[in-house]
């Protein structure tokens, strides 16, 4: 069983964690569109993945902005076998370009700087938002990196005061691109088993030959039924 501990980054109320009023009038929040995607992993995998567990280690209301210590707490006693936490960056203040990054430690495992390869190309395949950063993989001593057991990857989603990216992020399109790369990446790093679809109820019918005066009667009907798109069948 593959265990992905997943984080939406930071709370719904954590201070000047928001898109650039001159460019999002609306100023939306970090939490709501890193929530947005983490929701989606987690539905499009229970739809397609078995052989996998999730966690969630953040509050998924965003009412609470747990803090790192007990998000990595939580990983760990979980057991996960990797720590994805979904953010989205800031520090262009509304210049242009941006793009993805996928951050690991500084110290990371050669399975950290791994999944970050894998998570960080489908990303890119998916939304095409490369940005223009001379290093779109970095290491970084960022907490979540540094202090969890397990290989951890953080992916900034784009900046969200980058007159490039925020008209782009704040799309339900670019969430689902995110979302849908995240899943593939998990279920390549996880060798995730691809659900078989569910072959839809079929309704059968029996003819009886004895309720038609003749037999090609029965056969009429029988073939007209199976034209409807039903399973049917002469006794």
């Amino acid at each position: 069983m593959f265990k992905i501990a997943l984080d939406s980054g930071h709370g719904k109320y954590t201070p000047g964690k928001r898109c650039l009023k001159s460019i999002d009038k609306s100023e939306t929040r970090e939490w709501i569109l890193n929530d947005r995607i983490c929701d989606k992993v987690e539905n499009m995998l229970k739809a397609s993945y078995e052989g996998y567990s999730l966690i969630r280690v953040d509050d998924a209301t965003g009412e609470v902005d747990v803090s790192l210590a007990d998000r990595v707490e939580k990983a760990d006693k979980f057991g996960a076998d990797i720590y994805l936490s979904v953010h989205h960056n800031a520090g262009i203040n509304g210049g242009s370009g941006g793009g993805i990054i996928a951050i690991v430690y500084t110290g990371a495992s050669e399975k950290s700087v791994n999944y970050q390869k894998i998570i960080y190309d489908e990303l890119i395949k998916e939304t095409g938002l490369k940005g223009n950063r001379s290093t779109p993989m970095p290491k970084q001593n960022l907490y979540v990196c540094r202090e969890t057991s397990m290989p951890s990857v953080l992916v900034e989603c784009g900046f969200m005061d980058s007159k490039t990216d925020v008209p782009i992020i704040l799309t339900e399109k670019f969430a689902d691109e995110c979302a849908t790369a995240i899943v593939n990446a998990l279920a390549s790093i996880g060798n995730l088993t691809k659900k078989v679809p569910q072959k839809p109820y079929t309704k059968i019918y029996k003819v009886q030959v004895g309720a038609y005066s003749i037999k090609a009667n029965a056969e009429a009907m029988a073939k007209k039924l199976k034209a409807d798109g039903y399973d049917a069948f002469i006794v």
